[in-house]
């Protein structure tokens, strides 16, 4: 009963966030396009509930520049100044409101990660996936970027069991004070952090 609540609520209160933010879209897209170029938003597939795909939006970060040996260089070479302001203000997740409005993602939740994690997860990891992915999460607000994936999955599984409107509330809450603090909650394997290896390693 509460998912449905909860995907009501998700999907009415991005669609108003989505308008609010309007204006801010365009100057980000102003700004990343005078910055990066084209293209303007950065969209990869990840999964989601049960494990289905989606195409995750984001604002754009990284520039496409590649090495002699033709693969692109380090993750952290390639992020712009500007790439990095949007990480930092996570200003870069806003276009992730497409996401909740469309239905594929909530406003909590375990974040989506990459798809070649999939093979790698135990049976319980892959429980994440029993919930839609959250633009944030409980273990994005209990040190997401410093600890061990095997915590972050453990964060994500007892939300899963212990989801609550009231719960939902106090990760939002959280979230918006590390905004705030410009402490960045949102690396989700695909640059800064140190990629997952596998639940047996």
């Amino acid at each position: 009963m509460y998912c449905l609540f909860k995907e009501f609520i998700d999907r009415v209160s991005a669609s108003i966030l989505f308008i609010i933010f309007i204006p801010i879209y365009i100057l980000i897209s102003l700004i990343v396009f005078i910055d990066l170029g084209n293209p303007i938003f950065f969209k990869q597939s990840r999964p989601g509930l049960k494990g289905k795909l989606f195409t995750l939006i984001k604002f754009r970060t990284m520039q496409s520049i590649k090495s002699k040996d033709v693969d692109l260089i380090s993750d952290s070479s390639r992020t712009s100044k500007v790439g990095k302001f949007l990480r930092k203000t996570s200003l870069d997740e806003l276009p992730e409101l497409i996401n909740i409005i469309n239905g594929k993602m909530s406003f909590v939740g375990p974040r989506p990660l990459l798809i070649e994690y999939l093979d790698l997860y135990s049976p319980e990891q892959m429980r994440r996936h029993n919930v839609k992915p959250g633009l944030s999460g409980w273990a994005q607000v209990n040190g997401r970027n410093s600890i061990s994936w095997e915590k972050k999955f453990k964060l994500d599984l007892w939300y899963i069991k212990n989801q609550s409107f009231l719960l939902d509330i106090k990760i939002l809450f959280l979230t918006m004070i590390r905004v705030i603090r410009m402490d960045s909650i949102y690396s989700d394997g695909e640059s800064i952090n140190t990629h997952f290896k596998g639940h047996l390693n």
